[in-house]
């Protein structure tokens, strides 16, 4: 199963959901001592613990959802155990939160392997429902 650590600008409430699902090394980043860490020093610790992340913040990580990699913390990563990008406009809720998630479970549920890629959840331009997308990054290797 995948090791997930949610970030903070998403409910502890996720954690507890990927565990009830099998992802049982899933964490909060509260739950780990490291509230209030700056991203790149958050990224260490992803990248030396093998972590997922998931986060709101998908730019300060992945970069520009038009061009992927070209910025953000992961900008120079050549090796990280892959992203998960909750992308939706402000104003998310609790229950908006466990939607898009439990859509991220299922598509784990069938490939669990996100070594180098960004997993995207976001709403259908009606908001009726979301929309997963996943894509290497790095984009390409050299």
């Amino acid at each position: 199963m995948t090791k997930m650590l949610i970030d903070e600008c998403l409910s502890a409430e996720l954690a507890l959901m990927a565990r009830e699902r099998g992802h049982h090394e899933t964490s909060h980043v509260v739950w780990i001592g490291k509230a209030g860490w700056k991203d790149w020093k958050l990224k260490e610790v992803l990248l030396n613990e093998d972590w997922v992340l998931v986060t709101w913040n998908c730019s300060d990580f992945r970069g520009s959802k038009r061009a992927p990699g070209s910025k953000g913390q992961y900008a120079n990563v050549t090796l990280h155990a892959g992203l998960v990008c909750i992308d939706v406009p402000l104003g998310m809720d609790l229950a908006m939160q466990r939607r898009l998630f439990a859509d991220v479970l299922d598509e784990l549920d069938e490939s669990p392997d996100l070594t180098n890629q960004v997993l995207e959840v976001s709403l259908s331009e009606d908001g009726g429902s979301s929309e997963i997308l996943r894509y290497s990054l790095p984009p390409y290797i050299k």
